[in-house]
């Protein structure tokens, strides 16, 4: 394991308190280290390569807010994705040592394709590494490391002011499936490619800001934590060392402004089909620099946000979370076999075998569930009634996503994908029948993604009347 490096901010009291709303919440972040050792299997593709160096560190970030005595935490990991494994064990271990329940701790990856492979126990993990000693014990050490920034997190509590604001930050991120002339739906068809009609599907631009401050802060450049919601794909980067993408990027801009005790958690929003490669554009997208480039836009729309941050109402924090079902898809035992066949001579992602690699891959995976069906969790977290988090547990589309946003009834609400665990791709129902990499990847079966938004938006529904039903403080509950 590399060094770990303990970073802790802790919001330090303005003279005088200031206003009450920002007296009825205390607010504290910090940051711990999870870089691992040289050599580790490296997450994102289809082949093995172990990490050759560190570009930038990798953080395990964590943000506690309390009111009312009662407290949420969210957690941002600069990894690939997060299982549910070292969900749990955080959480218990967040139980013991925080003083927050389990259940109402966030845990989600940025989803950076620069980070480690964890021990994930299915075909296409052993085959970058996650069957090695290595991935095993990186995975056994995590979660204590995940509970060491929430324990960090809620020991530097203080009096804050939490303020909200929705930026807008056009032409970064984009649909990467598009209807071509030829009739087919294709994923990421290239640079100026002249078969393209148009995108397949929608974006969202939306940058969602929560900003904490100490209350009657006079220097907004001491802000000690801001929590950024933003949908797209964080492969960016490339290469063999490790590297937080974008997201750490972002994260260094904003210490620029606002100092480097700031600290910026990235919730990725629902990116399934989102990434950052423009094919109008004929300049390259690759390597360590477009994820300044990345970061210097996305920067800017959340300096432009700050603009119209408006504190957050007193009211207490609330949490529910609920257990959904997915089905899976059906294959044939002809299927399955072909599938053994395809990866016992295809070793990697390199050339033509791409697609028969993701399909072998997700048949392997989902007949070893010998018929079991997904149980995953949807998660809400509630501040008031002004904010809310929704938790799903994937690479969810776009089109789910802005679902779910236009049906919340909170003032606002912050979408983040492979929270607390990932399922792998969840298409909304009309692009299984259009195909391609995405829904022939998918684990589970179409229908799965408006499942997902119907409990999504039952929840919020809930919550959001639980509060109301309360009066504005609101009633704790989780």
């Amino acid at each position: 394991m590399s060094r770990i490096a303990i970073l802790s901010v802790v919001a330090a009291l303005a003279a005088g308190l200031g206003s009450s709303l920002a007296a009825d919440f205390r607010a504290g972040v910090a940051a711990v280290e999870i870089t691992p050792p040289l050599g580790m299997p490296m997450a994102g593709y289809y082949h093995a390569r172990g990490a050759e160096g560190v570009l930038d560190p990798l953080f395990s970030k964590a943000m506690v807010l309390e009111a009312g005595g009662e407290r949420i935490a969210l957690v941002s990991l600069d990894i690939i994705s997060v299982i549910r494994s070292v969900t749990d064990a955080a959480r218990a271990e967040i139980e013991k040592t925080a003083g927050l329940k389990g259940e109402r701790v966030m845990i989600a990856a940025t989803h950076a394709h620069t980070g480690p492979e964890l021990a994930r126990r299915n075909s296409r993990s052993a085959a970058m590494g996650g069957d090695s000693q290595l991935a095993f014990d990186y995975t056994e050490r995590l979660p204590n490391l995940i509970a060491r920034s929430v324990r960090l997190a809620a020991e530097a509590l203080q009096p804050a002011q939490l303020s909200l604001a929705r930026g807008r930050c056009e032409g970064l991120t984009f649909n990467r499936r598009f209807y071509m002339r030829d009739g087919t739906t294709s994923w990421n068809p290239g640079k100026l490619n002249p078969g393209v009609v148009m995108p397949a599907g929608p974006v969202d631009p939306e940058v969602g800001v929560l900003h904490i401050e100490p209350p009657g802060n006079s220097a907004p450049a001491r802000a000690i934590g801001t929590f950024v919601n933003f949908a797209m794909h964080p492969d960016t980067t490339g290469g063999s060392r490790f590297s937080a993408d974008w997201p750490g990027a972002l994260g260094r801009v904003l210490a620029g402004y606002h100092g480097t005790n700031h600290f910026t958690l990235v919730g990725n929003g629902a990116c399934g089909n989102l990434n950052h490669l423009d094919t109008a554009w004929k300049w390259p997208q690759g390597g360590p620099g477009e994820q300044n480039r990345i970061a210097a836009i996305l920067g800017g729309a959340v300096f432009q946000a700050y603009k119209n941050l408006k504190p957050v109402e007193g009211g207490a924090v609330r949490a529910r979370s609920a257990t959904v079902e997915l089905p899976l898809p059906e294959f044939t035992p002809a299927q399955v076999e072909e599938a053994r066949q395809i990866l016992a001579v295809t070793k990697d992602d390199r050339g033509t075998n791409f697609m028969r690699l993701v399909r072998a891959h997700r048949t392997l995976d989902v007949a070893g569930r010998e018929g079991r069906p997904h149980r995953v969790e949807v998660q809400v977290l509630a501040l008031g009634g002004d904010a809310a988090w929704v938790a799903l547990p994937g690479e969810v589309f776009v089109e789910l996503g802005l679902a779910i946003k236009q049906r919340s009834p909170f003032a606002q609400t912050f979408v983040v994908e492979l929270a607390n665990e990932n399922l792998g791709y969840i298409p909304d129902r009309r692009s299984y029948a259009e195909g391609n990499y995405e829904p022939e990847s998918a684990r589970c079966a179409p229908g799965s993604g408006e499942r997902l938004v119907e409990t999504a938006a039952r929840l919020l529904s809930e919550l959001h009347a639980q509060r109301a039903a309360s009066g504005r403080g609101g009633a704790p509950g989780s």
